[in-house]
């Protein structure tokens, strides 16, 4: 089967227009990757996640000791008006 130049033009018309397609799509790809940049700068770095993990460790620890501090304050009041 041998194509006919009409048959070439038909299918070069064809492929234009899913080129035109394509580059529409990637366009409007770029356009949205753009306007994320700005969101994208905003979000925390892994540094920040890093302290940030440091200082909650240090808090747990305060809590765990001030924690055990009340439950032994409890005990001692408990001894004390059990006394009376």
């Amino acid at each position: 089967m041998t194509k006919t130049i009409d048959d070439l033009d038909n299918d070069i018309r064809g492929m234009g227009v899913m080129l035109e397609q394509v580059l529409d799509q990637n366009r409007a790809v770029l356009e949205a990757v753009g306007d994320m940049q700005p969101q994208v700068a905003d979000l925390p770095k892994r540094d920040e996640f890093e302290e940030l993990k440091q200082d909650m460790q240090i808090v747990k620890a305060a809590v765990t000791d001030t924690n055990r501090e009340v439950h032994d304050l409890d005990t001692r009041v408990s001894r004390l008006e059990a006394a009376r």
